[in-house]
């Protein structure tokens, strides 16, 4: 089996919780969590982007 994508036991707990948190909120709560949640998502693949272009000589 290949264990390269599995989540580690921490991560598996994290998103149990967040699940929980997420089936408390309403609608417009949801859509506002899911769009931060995006952004910070965006601006995390930008930072990996930017240290890997300048990471090389």
């Amino acid at each position: 089996m290949d264990n390269k994508n599995q989540l580690t036991l921490e991560q598996e707990f994290k998103l149990a919780i967040y699940t929980q948190k997420i089936y408390r909120l309403n609608n417009k709560n949801l859509k506002q969590h899911l769009i931060g949640t995006l952004k910070q998502m965006m601006i995390k693949d930008n930072v990996i982007k930017y240290f890997i272009k300048n990471s090389m000589p």
